[in-house]
């Protein structure tokens, strides 16, 4: 029996962005696209007629932003996975306000101008609404306990922490669940668009005790503070006088992702030895996998979670199948966990 083929609703208010994101996605065996909707208003009201299986979302529309389309799908009981398809540095705050929400993922339009370059996502789209499709929305995820003060780093001196698809909410969580007085430094890997890391990072600060900041050339690492990698460029360490500093590079070339979870792992690895910490969280591809196992390699120790709480179990199911996590623990006690591993 031929499986029923994935319902795809596609809302923007621009006629063009509709005519090449419908196309797209119609080129894909698997995939029907139910319907268009030209902004957010109408989209609630396709939404409830059509029962889409993926929305995709622009994000500035009239009558109803995307953000507020989300909001009112929060209210029910089944809503329809969302996958956003909007610009990185005009909507940068919007995005990540989206996947806080509970967006399953972001894919960033080429341009903001009607031609045809906007056909280059693609690739990217059709990959992550099947993917989507997969899940009727975010799990919605359970309050997190805040681990205790006071903690002292005995073999830990640098905490690294990878994330994908379903990271935006994973490592919110988790920032908030750790103390002011967390005692190494953190450095996060988050596979996001260009231009969005840096709304990422401040609205974490304003939301948990740690200082987060998007990383710089130079930036120093210390116990308290949460660096995340700047998209579009790898995260690695140098020495910086008596300590540890951010350096930005463009290189390797040729990987799936920039930044990587591999290269920043391998990096801390180097520097830290047996004293990095590794965490993997949830995300599509195995980012992270050769990254552990250098950290293994070291002395260090990588902690993975668990596949109940992930959006998507693959980075951190392709380090447990390799046998090198350490523990396992779903995103709500994530932060004892890594104390415990201190």
């Amino acid at each position: 029996m031929t499986a029923r083929p994935v319902r795809v609703l596609v809302v923007d208010d621009s006629a063009f962005a509709r005519k090449i994101v419908r196309e797209v996605l119609s080129s894909q065996e698997g995939l029907e696209v139910v319907g268009i909707a030209r902004d957010g208003l109408d989209a609630l009201e396709r939404i409830a007629e059509l029962a889409p299986d993926v929305v995709t979302l622009d994000l500035v529309m009239p009558n109803l932003d995307g953000v507020g389309v989300l909001r009112a799908l929060q209210g029910q009981a089944k809503p329809p996975a969302v996958v956003i398809v909007s610009m990185a540095d005009e909507e940068s705050e919007l995005g990540v306000a989206a996947l806080e929400l509970g967006a399953f993922d972001v894919v960033r339009k080429p341009t903001a101008l009607a031609t045809d370059q906007l056909y280059e996502l693609g690739d990217e789209l059709r990959a992550k609404v099947l993917l989507a499709s997969g899940r009727s929305s975010v799990a919605p995820r359970r309050a997190v306990a805040r681990a205790p003060t006071g903690a002292k780093a005995d073999r830990t001196r640098l905490l690294l922490v990878g994330a994908s698809t379903g990271g935006p909410q994973a490592l919110t969580l988790l920032m908030r669940a750790l103390p002011q007085d967390f005692p190494v430094p953190i450095a996060v890997v988050l596979h996001m668009p260009e231009g969005y890391t840096e709304s990422f990072a401040r609205r974490v600060n304003s939301d948990c005790e740690l200082e987060v900041m998007e990383a710089y050339d130079g930036l120093a690492l210390k116990p308290g503070r949460a660096i995340v990698a700047r998209a579009g460029v790898h995260l690695v360490f140098q020495r910086k006088g008596e300590g540890w500093g951010c350096k930005l590079d463009a290189l390797p070339l040729g990987l799936a992702h920039r930044p990587a979870v591999d290269v920043m792992f391998r990096s801390g690895a180097a520097l830290a030895g047996a004293g990095v910490l590794g965490v993997v969280l949830t995300g599509m591809g195995s980012d992270g996998l050769a990254g552990s196992r250098a950290i293994r390699e070291v002395g260090g120790q990588v902690l993975t979670e668990a596949e109940s709480s992930c959006v998507v179990y693959g980075m951190p199911r392709s380090v447990f199948d390799a046998g090198l996590s350490n523990a396992v623990a779903p995103i709500e006690s994530m932060a004892a966990l890594i104390l415990q591993h201190l």
